[in-house]
Order: structure tokens, then C-alpha cells, then sequence
């Protein structure tokens, strides 16, 4: 009887160990362009595991002429916050959580009553989409910013290749 209890014990510990080998983890790659007035002006990239997340920040710090005497003047540190994760992948279809954080210039230039140049101001824009659904391979796109300047992002992401 000692005997069938035993095997009964060694059966079941094999079998709960072999459920709490962790599952293989899925990583997507995956791509995001900014687009600003039909141009691209940025691009983003990286491979993550489905369930992480991924930030990333670009900077580009820009100056301009301005006043009367057209010289130049403060500088601007554009930057634009990117947290990319992967909430479902499969052969098909993968679905992205997007968070963005933007500041960019107005298209409008300014001036003084006098006539003299204004910088161009800062806006800052925070944009988040719970759940992109991307056709693996193909490119998806989310409109940021509708008009002045226009912003749309474009996604493209697939599982990675294990190879």
C-alpha cells in the first residue's frame, strides 16, 4: 500500500512541476513612425516581451531668429515620450498599448505689434491608446493631432523570429 502512495506522490510532483515551467515568453518587434504634415520627422523601434513595456525619448533641441534684428534667440528642447507594450501577439495579429507625450512647435509664426518675430510656441500634447490592434506585418495608423500641424503615428509589429 506504502508502495502505491509513493508512486501516487512521485506522479503528482512530476506533474506539478512540469505546470510551473514558466511558458515560453512572446516578443514583438515593432515599429513607429511620426508623421507631421504628411513628412516623417521620427522613427522608433524595438523588440519587446509581450506583457513588459518599453519607453523611449527622443530629444532635438531647436533655436530660432527673432525680434527686430533677427537674432537668435532661447532654445527649445523638443522631446516626444514613447512607451510601447505588447499586450497580445499571435502569427496574425498583435495588439499594442501606446503611450506618448509630445512637444512640438506651433505652425503658427508670431509677431510683435511693431512686426518682429516671435518664437514659435511650445505645445505639449499626452496621447494614449489602450489597445492598437496591428495586422502582423502591416502597417496601422493613429491619429495624434488632427490639424496644425497634423500628427499621426505609424505601427507596423510582428512576433519576432526565434530562428
Amino acid at each position: 500500500m506504502w508502495k502505491s502512495s509513493l508512486v501516487a506522490v512521485l506522479c503528482s510532483t512530476s506533474l506539478l512541476a512540469q505546470a510551473q515551467q514558466p511558458a515560453t515568453q512572446q516578443v514583438v518587434q515593432w515599429q513607429l513612425q511620426v508623421v507631421r504634415d504628411g513628412q516623417q520627422i521620427d522613427a522608433f523601434e524595438g523588440s519587446t516581451t509581450v506583457g513588459q513595456a518599453r519607453t523611449d525619448t527622443h530629444h532635438q533641441v531647436v533655436q530660432h531668429n527673432v525680434g527686430c534684428k533677427d537674432a537668435p534667440g532661447g532654445s527649445i528642447d523638443l522631446s516626444r515620450t514613447l512607451t510601447i507594450s505588447p499586450l497580445q501577439a499571435d502569427a496574425n495579429q498583435v495588439t499594442l498599448a501606446i503611450d506618448a507625450q509630445e512637444t512640438f512647435e506651433d505652425d503658427s509664426a508670431q509677431q510683435t505689434d511693431t512686426g518682429c518675430k516671435l518664437p514659435p510656441q511650445p505645445r505639449q500634447v499626452s496621447a494614449n491608446h489602450p489597445g492598437l490592434q496591428v495586422q502582423a506585418g502591416q502597417w496601422s495608423t493613429w491619429q495624434i493631432v488632427d490639424k496644425n500641424p497634423s500628427l499621426v503615428y505609424r505601427v507596423r509589429a510582428s512576433l519576432a523570429d526565434h530562428s
